[in-house]
Order: C-alpha cells, then sequence, then structure tokens
C-alpha cells in the first residue's frame, strides 16, 4: 500500500515504514503528525485518485529528527562589470518515518 501526499509544496509517494525528508514542520523528535492533503491512495491493485484530494485519506508519520540538508553555493557575476556575489545555503529538513496509510 502506498499513498502520494504533498507537504511543503511538493510530493512525495510514501509507503508504510519509509523513511523521508520534508522541508521543516513543527514538532520535537518522536511527535506525530498527520497529514490531510493526500493526492493518491494504492492498495493492492485498487487506486483512488482525488480530485484534487482523496476525501477521508490520511497518512501519519513520527518525527525522527530535524536536521539540515547540504550547503549550496549561490554564486552570481556578470561579466566585465566587477560584479560578483557568493551565498551559501543549507535548508532545514524535517525527517520522518511513515506510520500508517488510512484510506
Amino acid at each position: 500500500m502506498f499513498a502520494v501526499i504533498r507537504t511543503g509544496g511538493k510530493q512525495y509517494k510514501v509507503a508504510n515504514g519509509d523513511v523521508i525528508k520534508v522541508e521543516k514542520l513543527a514538532g520535537e523528535a518522536g511527535a506525530s503528525i498527520n497529514f490531510d492533503e493526500v493526492l493518491m491512495v494504492s492498495d493492492e491493485g485498487s487506486t483512488t485518485v482525488g480530485t484534487p484530494l482523496v476525501a477521508g485519506a490520511a497518512v501519519t508519520a513520527e518525527v525522527i529528527a530535524q536536521d539540515r540538508g547540504p550547503k549550496i553555493i549561490v554564486f552570481k557575476k556578470k561579466r566585465r562589470q566587477n560584479y560578483r556575489r557568493k551565498n551559501g545555503h543549507r535548508q532545514d529538513l524535517t525527517v520522518l518515518r511513515i506510520t500508517g496509510i488510512s484510506a
């Protein structure tokens, strides 16, 4: 059984027991999070696609950790103008373990 959920402006295909990294969500390690924006649920050959959401479907997950992604360098340059800008960015992430999918 798997589902497609939407969080942080992105879509994730999840199954029971999966560990995923999503954009930062509020919650300490060990807390439970419920996702109501379920776009699709598939179970043993039967697939339900929402328009846009599947009514009554939910995915529950447990927060494993609050983490940060790798550093990304943002470098801008305009040639022959002596214009250079260098910035770094690290995205805040939440590591989740999917504990249940209910259709």
